[in-house]
């Protein structure tokens, strides 16, 4: 499987560098990372390559990513990339296969999965993030949600109908849902971080 070969997301490659950009104002120097639901591995390939005092662990729910993100990875040669692993947030044990996390991470990030995955999957990744931070840690989610007493824009009124017609289960969250569902975990929204094209950036944080 050559890169050429590889799956290929725009979206990843349009976001990618704000994003980054949004890392580096609200992350350390230093640190280690667990990417949940790296997808094609894009993100995992440039923020590793942009934060290379962090080390970077992929992850995603589909086996069928796994190659995918592993050809990224042997493609770019960097250090502080490491190989990619199975982990469903609603699993009880992080990551499925293997030995479980030995090592708690200084930041959790996950991008653009809440709307397309079942609402339980919202509350595991909080309570999964919970366990596997350090005391210090902090979550980072990123996509679009809707928000009380923010006007949706027609963009996300339309990306949340064609998502829902694809599958029920899926939508745009409401924030004030996924806060009740961090709250119930021992987390609080942080900070909240404008993205382009109506996507938040939010970092959350265990509550004292």
């Amino acid at each position: 499987m050559t890169e050429t070969d590889l799956p290929f997301s725009p979206a990843a490659e349009r976001n990618q560098q704000p994003i980054l950009d949004a890392l580096r104002q609200v992350l350390p120097e230093r640190g280690s990372a667990l990417e949940v639901a790296s997808g094609t591995g894009q993100h995992a390939v440039f923020l590793a390559t942009g934060l290379p005092h962090w080390r970077w662990q992929p992850t995603d729910q589909d086996p069928a990513m796994l190659p995918v993100i592993a050809a990224r990875r042997a493609a770019c040669g960097l250090p502080n990339l490491r190989a990619p692993l199975r982990l469903d947030v609603r699993a009880d044990v992080w990551p499925v296969e293997g030995p479980a996390f030995a090592e708690p991470f200084d930041a959790v990030f996950c991008a653009n999965m809440l709307h397309i995955a079942p609402w339980e999957a919202c509350g595991a990744l909080m309570r999964g993030a919970a366990r596997h931070l350090t005391p210090a840690g902090i979550l980072i989610t990123y996509g679009p949600y809707f928000e009380e007493g923010v006007a949706p824009s027609e963009g996300n009124r339309r990306f949340d109908a064609s998502l829902r017609d694809t599958n029920p289960a899926w939508g745009l969250r409401r924030l004030q849902a996924v806060e009740n569902q961090a709250a119930l975990a021992g987390l609080a929204l942080h900070s909240r971080v404008p993205m382009p094209a109506n996507n938040l950036l939010l970092v959350w944080a265990r509550t004292a």
